[in-house]
């Protein structure tokens, strides 16, 4: 045999060169369907997943296992993202009852969590990216909102999120680059290896209870807009995001820019219940009642109208969202009565 036979026959190395790719909160909502993309889009990048398992019940996604760390451990999580390019830190506490309920560890997670993250980025320069709500907003006095208003948190959620995004922006400075993601209402479901993941959002809510035949209720008065965003879209700004900061670190760019992940979409949410009590008709001969119902939540934004500047996500992400919320409504029924 030739030495070139030799060398034609010899196992191929890994290529060094393609980028690793972390990911905390990688069991949930939107880290499974994250992954699911990165795989997607590119199959040659390592894909390490991370997740305390709190809510999220995913266990693999393709072929990534997700390994059980915790973002309050720092030691253990510096550990699991040794090596890591990018970090899509997308592990938190995000329900704002779960927030109210368990406030010693939704501050634990989201911001002392966040700051182990924000602080391993930048003791190896590896890019970040963070999103959070924009319930960090408050109760916003002008439209489109636009992710340079200023901060008036009106629950536990928000005030963490507001004190994690400090955090990332402070340790950003002079560092790594990184982008925050103020993010609307969420909706939609995906299926990760045939499991249906899915979230008590509104509407995914608002869908649940008319197909179970209970009461859709929506609290007082209904006519409060909200901007809706579909999983599955939020899931690819991340990946787009994921690229350009790939860009930035190889150009030695530093410092944090904030995207606005939203729709055009920002019906009241009477019209949404509506919307579902008509198609449950249509699609599943289901009367479905509405009922409208005392809010519990002092401070609630109460807006008519949910208005969101997403052209700084198109123009350098090259971002746009592609779901309606009647389509997926649709979609979702047909999909569960069948």
């Amino acid at each position: 045999m030739t030495d070139s036979d030799t060398e034609n026959t010899t196992e191929p190395t890994p290529d060094e060169s393609q980028p690793t790719i972390a990911v905390t909160g990688a069991a949930g909502y939107i880290g499974s369907r994250v992954v699911w993309h990165l795989q997607a889009a590119h199959p040659d990048w390592e894909v390490v997943a991370l997740d305390n398992f709190y809510l999220g019940d995913v266990r693999s996604i393709g072929d990534v296992d997700v390994e059980h760390v915790d973002v309050r451990n720092r030691d253990r999580l510096e550990d699991a993202l040794s090596g890591a390019d990018v970090v899509l830190h997308l592990a938190a506490i995000s329900g704002v009852d779960d927030c109210e309920e368990n406030q010693d560890l939704a501050y634990e997670v989201n911001v002392t969590g966040t700051s182990n993250v924000a602080w391993f980025c930048r003791k190896t320069g590896a890019a970040l990216a963070f999103p959070f709500s924009m319930a960090v907003l408050g109760d916003p006095a002008e439209f489109p909102v636009h992710a340079d208003m200023p901060r008036d948190p009106l629950n536990w959620y928000a005030r963490t999120k507001v004190l994690a995004e400090g955090l990332v922006e402070n340790m950003a400075d002079g560092a790594f680059p990184a982008h925050t993601f103020m993010k609307s209402n969420l909706y939609g479901e995906h299926r990760t290896g045939g499991e249906r993941v899915s979230k008590v959002t509104v509407i995914n809510f608002f869908i649940n209870r008319a197909l179970s035949g209970d009461t859709v209720t929506v609290y007082e008065p209904g006519t409060q807009s909200r901007n809706f965003v579909h999983v599955d879209d939020v899931a690819r700004a991340y990946l787009h995001s994921t690229e350009r900061l790939l860009d930035a670190l190889d150009s030695g760019e530093t410092g944090v820019t904030t995207y606005e992940l939203a729709s055009d979409e920002d019906p009241s949410v009477m019209d949404v219940a509506k919307t579902v009590e008509d198609v449950a008709a249509d699609v599943a001969d289901i009367d479905a009642d509405v009922e409208l119902v005392e809010n519990p939540r002092e401070g609630e934004a109460m807006v008519e109208e949910f208005a969101v500047d997403t052209s700084r996500a198109e123009a350098e992400l090259g971002w746009t969202p592609e779901r309606t919320v009647e389509e997926t409504i649709w979609s979702l029924i047909a999909e569960k009565t069948e």
